[in-house]
């Protein structure tokens, strides 16, 4: 998945993982244009996986 891919439908993506994953903010699925290994590290953080995982998880959805 590319970066423009995930920008190109983030929000429906950020609903998602919001329905998902009840603990996660608003602010911590911000994404920034050209930040998205930030926000990745967010998840990373949050959902306690491998960048590999989380990238994995986005690109399910």
């Amino acid at each position: 998945m590319t970066k423009l891919e995930i920008k190109g439908f983030w929000n429906e993506v950020k609903g998602k993982l919001k329905q998902k994953y009840a603990h996660l903010t608003d602010d911590g699925l911000l994404f920034v244009e050209g930040k998205d290994d930030e926000l990745v590290g967010r998840l990373l953080k949050s959902l306690g996986r491998t960048k590999e995982a989380v990238r994995a998880e986005i690109a399910a959805l």
